[in-house]
């Protein structure tokens, strides 16, 4: 996934879910997930979405 339809996706996400979101780094791309989902490297996060802020 390119970064900018993860960036879309993540906020998309943590709106819709009302959660914290994890854009993180992987291979190539990019991913999304809660944040309370996240167990990879920390080194490797993009940028947490907080849809409460």
């Amino acid at each position: 996934m390119s970064l900018s339809l993860a960036q879309r996706s993540a906020w998309s996400l943590a709106k819709t879910l009302m959660v914290c979101v994890t854009l993180f780094k992987a291979g190539s791309g990019f991913g999304v997930m809660p944040s309370s989902e996240f167990d990879g490297d920390p080194e490797s996060i993009v940028h947490e979405y907080d849809p409460w802020s």
